[in-house]
């Protein structure tokens, strides 16, 4: 028999590898499914390039790559008979054969017990070999079987390079001594015993000493009393005050630099006078008042606690695992994917994307979007449970439907892949997040139908010379509407005052803090302040060809859209300074309307009686270490704000020039400049003071035309491209701008007429290909163009301003990277709550507490 199976694998030994170092193992997920070893099918993993597939997909692996061989995994779960020993350790059949595989569901393992099978399977043929047969296979088959077996999680150097690692016991925890100094913590009214910060306290679990912590981005203020305290008496242990509930709370080992778990939390608590069981946290998990608020908290409202939410299965209700702070990127794919330009791109797609995929789907974009896609609507992966299953699971008094969800794992190792923020296991701002896919969705839609045309329109803005009277109209690309929250306009203005009068009356007389009052605000306030004019710093006036600092007047005016879009988003920006450079969620309860009407937005141009401002060209900035004799002295600038700002751990030259362009005004308005330009490539480079020259007099002894002839940057041509203008406009746009991006988006705008010359030049200037243009257009798109748009106008679709909403995402927490998101959809006439892997029907959807809000054209109007 050794010698049969030796001689039947002989053809295929030339194809079978051993895994190496560096080799990514995926036997625990298909590369274009959710199956896994768990699943009817089991999991197929090749034994030349370690990808997983699942049995439906298998086949077209096997006749794109040739490969025959593949090792089946095959893991059986079930329900422990009755009389099992409770918490014994699950049975397991082959022990090794799945070491280090992740279990795709959560069971209790003192509930459940596996059994585990591992065969080679040879195609064409399905001829099967139970593995171990150590014996009887060839000694290069049996190596790379126990490696392939063996191999860590493809995630695993992932997550240690940027996940948050698990924490872990301190070594202190049980050995630590508490002082019987008759030192009693009071359950509220905390302040540093060195300084007067009320906020970001931690209590020294030695000798009860409540001292302040270090100074954070995320406005965790302090003084750094906690750790000066520690390097007197070295006492190790302390925990942050207003994480104190009754399931535990933070606690970081000055020892061990890190934060670390006490098991005897509650213990060494009480030493202090503090009940854990009588101690809770505040809406948002963050204590700045110190005192339990009796109010229903926003956590209990946008999750719906309390009240017997109804589970649902099938084609579009399946839940998306938290992988850990990964609800930003559930909520905003359970959104998009409820979106039918979505649905037909990639799902109505399926079989072409996944046909034409490359040799490691794993790393290619529409691949993996159509895998989530159909995850998520086929209804494979939200199954209720059987009949039978159902009588005996209710019987048990611990009984809770379960809904497994998928895990989106291999989806976001790819789209966060390089993102210094979106890698890591932190929350991150769902908004962000959005744009940042829709990015990726036009770079991966070249030639083909674009789904995020559904969110595009062109904002038009209106700029006027304040000394000239002048004006000039602009457009610029959008996907969202950032609507801020106007607290002057609330409709409960009178007992906002009233209780903040109140909450200062208590502050200083050390008692605790009233019942706090939410604002309401009309979202027409919202829209309105939206539209309101502002200043322009560093404004160019081409009436006086000179910059005239904050004496332009921008504003988008009360008609702002060239176009009325398939899908309206707008976010409601609650974010705001309690203190400088402390941001915190604004409690506020906006009153979004189910039906919206965006026809008296539409844009009107050049009004009679207005005069526009020339086209012209703006000067040249010369960089600083090129101008010699015609070097401006060096600027003055506020070195404490530029500080405060590099502490924050923005780069220095960014720091410098946020402070010069916002004309010394304080660090806030440098951090407003910062959050506005930090996406520019240019960025962190050095701050080069602008000279400028009359375009007509040109001084001959600088070098003044070399800057514009040089190729643009290719990050700067991409950007602009990918925004649908054709490349050759975007190069000679860049290059008659300097390479500013801003100016050169005017520039393309102001300067339709040029397209035809630039684009009879590039057949010799610029022979590169257009891989991001989108002048292929939409051909499964049922929406209209724009009918005054032209071919350097990036494609956006218009249409009546009659919408609905249908879908919004809602944020709980102190600020936008931290807390918890869940989603709300409206499908078949009824609102569901998407909140992780757990699909229900919705009793009281939140609507005034949404953050990102998406409406659908009506298709009646």
């Amino acid at each position: 028999m050794a010698t049969d199976l030796g001689e039947l694998l002989v053809p295929y030994m030339p194809t079978i590898r051993v895994p190496r170092t560096g080799d990514r193992v995926f036997k625990s997920e298909c590369a274009f499914s959710y199956d896994s070893p768990e699943s009817e099918g089991g999991l197929y993993v090749c034994l030349n390039s370690f990808l997983g597939f699942g049995r439906e997909h298998v086949e077209r692996h096997y006749r794109k790559t040739g490969q025959s061989v593949y090792m089946h995994l095959k893991r059986h779960v079930k329900e422990k008979a009755t009389g099992a020993a409770g918490g014994a350790i699950p049975r397991r059949r082959n022990g090794k054969v799945f070491l280090d595989l992740e279990l795709n569901r959560d069971f209790n393992g003192g509930d459940y017990e596996y059994e585990d099978e591992a065969k080679l399977v040879i195609f064409p043929d399905h001829f099967e070999i139970p593995l171990p047969n150590i014996e009887e296979l060839p000694a290069l088959v049996t190596i790379a079987c126990d490696a392939i077996l063996n191999a860590p999680s493809p995630y695993k150097k992932q997550e240690s390079d940027s996940w948050e690692e698990e924490i872990q016991v301190s070594k202190h925890a049980r050995s630590l001594t508490q002082q019987e100094n008759g030192v009693r913590i009071p359950p509220s009214g905390w302040k540093c015993a060195k300084c007067e910060m009320r906020e970001n306290l931690w209590l020294n679990l030695t000798d009860g000493s409540v001292l302040c912590g270090k100074w954070f981005f995320d406005g965790s203020g302090g003084n750094g009393h906690a750790l000066e305290h520690y390097k007197k008496t070295n006492f190790p242990l302390a925990v942050k005050l207003d994480t104190v509930t009754p399931d535990g709370a933070d606690v970081y080992s000055f020892d061990e630099e890190e934060a670390v778990l006490d098991p005897h939390i509650s213990e060494h608590l009480l030493h202090f006078g503090i009940d854990m069981l009588q101690m809770q946290r505040t809406e948002n998990g963050h204590h700045t008042d110190n005192h339990v608020q009796p109010r229903v908290s926003d956590w209990e409202v946008i999750q719906e606690a309390g009240l017997k939410l109804k589970p649902v299965y099938g084609s579009g209700y399946t839940g998306i695992k938290n992988l850990g702070n990964s609800c930003y990127l559930s909520t905003t794919m359970q959104v998009l994917f409820s979106i039918p330009e979505f649905q037909r791109a990639y799902v109505g797609n399926l079989q072409r994307i996944f046909d034409y995929s490359p040799l490691d789907p794993t790393q290619d974009f529409n691949t993996q979007m159509a895998k989530l896609g159909h995850g998520l609507l086929s209804g494979q992966y939200s199954k209720p449970p059987m009949k039978s299953e159902l009588i005996e699971q209710v019987m048990k008094e611990d009984y809770k439907q379960q809904q497994r969800g998928i895990s989106p794992k291999m989806f976001k190792a790819l789209v966060s892949k390089g993102h210094p923020e979106f890698s890591s296991n932190r929350q991150q701002d769902a908004h962000e997040f959005l744009l940042h896919l829709i990015n990726l969705v036009e770079r991966n839609s070249s030639g083909s139908e674009n789904p995020s045309d559904v969110f595009r329109f062109l904002v038009e803005e209106r700029v006027q010379c304040c000394q000239t009277q002048k004006v000039r109209y602009t457009q610029r690309v959008d996907y969202l509407m950032q609507l801020p929250v106007p607290l002057e306009a609330a409709s409960n203005r009178e007992e906002l005052i009233a209780y903040e009068s109140k909450r200062k009356e208590a502050e200083e007389n050390m008692r605790p803090p009233p019942e706090p009052v939410r604002a309401r605000i009309p979202f027409t306030a919202c829209l309105q302040a939206f539209t309101e004019p502002e200043n322009v710093p560093d404004f160019w006036s081409s009436a006086l060809f000179w910059f005239e600092t904050f004496e332009g007047l921008e504003t988008h005016s009360p008609n702002i859209l060239k176009n009325i879009m398939d899908t309206f988003l707008f976010v409601i920006y609650k974010i705001a300074f309690k203190n400088l450079f402390f941001l915190c969620a604004t409690d506020v309860s906006i009153d979004v309307p189910d039906f919206l009407d965006l026809n008296r937005l539409r844009a009107t141009g050049l009004q009679a009686g207005e005069e526009e401002l020339p086209d012209l060209t703006p000067p040249i900035v010369i960089p600083e270490d090129t101008r010699g004799e015609n070097l401006l002295n060096t600027p003055e600038i506020d070195e404490s704000s530029v500080m405060q700002l590099a502490e924050m751990g923005f780069p220095l030259e960014a720091c410098r020039k946020a402070v010069y362009y916002t004309g010394n005004m304080g660090a806030e308005m440098a951090f407003n400049w910062i959050i506005a330009h930090m996406e520019e490539p240019d960025f962190a480079e050095p701050l080069a003071v602008p000279t400028y020259m009359e375009p007509d007099l040109p001084s001959p002894s600088l070098p003044t035309t070399s800057a514009l002839d040089n190729q643009p940057p290719e990050e700067s041509i991409s950007i602009l491209t990918s925004m649908g203008f054709p490349r050759h406009h975007t190069i000679q746009a860049l290059k008659a701008t300097n390479n500013n991006l801003e100016r050169a988006l005017d520039w393309i705008f102001t300067h339709p007429d040029c397209e035809e010359e630039s684009e009879a030049m590039s057949d010799t200037a610029d022979t590169e290909p257009n891989d991001n243009s989108f002048s292929n257009g939409n051909a499964h798109s049922d929406s209209s163009l724009s009918p005054d748009q032209d071919l350097s106008s990036p494609r956006v679709r218009d249409g009546p301003g009659r919408y609905e909403l249908f879908a919004f995402i809602s944020h709980m927490g102190a600020s936008t990277m931290s807390g918890h998101y869940v989603c709300h959809i409206k499908k078949e006439g009824r609102w569901l709550i998407y909140n992780d892997h757990k699909v229900c029907l919705s009793e009281r959807p939140p609507k005034d507490l949404g953050y990102m809000y998406f409406y659908r054209r009506l298709s009646s109007c």
